[in-house]
């Protein structure tokens, strides 16, 4: 191929090992390789060197590219991501609701603040270290789930639009995580056994009642129990989610029945302030009906089949169901009813490899 003929790529390069190896392969298919840091919050801290963790994050990133020889660019967006992704998220816990940050900054901040910079650069693709897949059909683009299913992500970017996918490329979604890290060990990177990230994107793994409490001021409210008695207090209903266990060390102290030693989890959020906690296995746990808001089909040309499969968490079960539209809502109706299903959090579809799309799990 010309060298002045080959396809420019703008790769979003983290510092960690899936998108280094992204940018390995896309320069050995040929492809011309700028590197692109996203500087999106700058607050959390290493707890060793006290140092901005997005420092030492970029500096990996920049010897990798140095190594490959590709160009390297740095973009701020924290003021964008804090905007429009921090500032939803505390607002949608102070609802009551249980976000999904990761889906937001995806939509939001990264994949269109990549392409904007590449169409300004006169690149022709972006790219990200994801663990997932582009086919391209006849009536557009679709999203598949990612070769190594224990690492797929496609969950995290099923509100792309055809128009992102169209210019999108990821170059790992076949290989499997092991296969990426026996890769960049092979090839001396680094950061070849460095920890994949976790918790909140950009801003790391967080003791979520703590994070939410520098901006939500407590504000005690009441728990029953499933006879709607009052058993116990809590610090302010926007710090809990559906499904998560009831313990005085998150703050929520309750009265056992005698010589009960079940776990209790909480069963339902009450305006304005109140917690209904059950017991493990209590019947209220579990929904079978969600009500999808905001549905968003990736490519609305296709036809949707009724039996389909969805996830309501990263990496959790694919649950099957039926898909139907009731006036100007989805629902989808589980197969079997399951537990731990929060309103905010994002319901995703599928169709064996294929995302079709989802959108915010509604009950009420």
């Amino acid at each position: 191929m010309n060298k002045q003929l080959k396809p420019k790529v703008l790769l979003g390069m983290s510092g960690g090992v899936d998108s280094s190896i992204a940018a390995y392969l896309l320069k050995k298919q040929r492809y011309d390789v700028m590197g692109c840091f996203l500087k999106c919050f700058s607050d959390t801290k290493d707890p060793l060197t006290n140092q901005c963790v997005w420092r030492k994050e970029r500096q990996m990133a920049i010897r990798i590219a140095t190594e490959l020889e590709i160009p390297f660019i740095t973009l701020d967006l924290e003021k964008q991501y804090k905007n429009q992704v921090v500032k939803l998220m505390f607002n949608e816990y102070k609802s009551g609701r249980t976000p999904n940050p990761d889906i937001s900054c995806n939509k939001i901040i990264k994949f269109p603040w990549l392409l904007k910079e590449a169409k300004k650069r006169k690149i022709d693709f972006i790219a990200t270290g994801h663990y997932a897949r582009i086919k391209k059909i006849k009536s557009g683009y679709q999203l598949l789930s990612g070769k190594d299913k224990t690492k797929d992500q496609s969950y995290f970017l099923y509100e792309l639009s055809e128009d992102i996918l169209k210019h999108t490329l990821f170059p790992i979604g076949n290989l499997k995580k092991n296969e990426v890290r026996n890769l960049a060990k092979k090839l001396k990177f680094p950061n070849w056994n460095k920890h994949g990230t976790s918790g909140i994107c950009f801003i790391g793994e967080q003791n979520m009642k703590s994070f939410l409490e520098k901006r939500i001021k407590r504000k005690a409210g009441i728990v029953k129990n499933p006879n709607n008695h009052v058993i116990g207090r809590h610090d302010g209903i926007f710090y809990y989610t559906i499904g998560q266990r009831a313990h005085k060390s998150i703050g929520i102290n309750f009265q056992r029945p005698k010589e009960d030693n079940k776990k209790w989890y909480i069963a339902e959020k009450q305006k304005p302030n109140t917690l209904i906690i059950v017991p493990e296995d209590h019947e209220l746990l579990k929904k079978s009906q969600i009500i999808i808001k905001n549905i968003h089909l990736i490519n609305n040309t296709q036809i949707i089949p009724s039996q389909l499969k969805a996830r309501i968490r990263h990496l959790g079960n694919l649950l099957p169901g039926k898909l139907k539209k009731v006036k100007n809502n989805y629902i989808f109706t589980l197969s079997k009813p399951v537990s731990g299903i929060a309103e905010g959090q994002h319901l995703v579809l599928y169709n064996k490899d294929v995302c079709l799309g989802g959108g915010e799990i509604r009950l009420k």
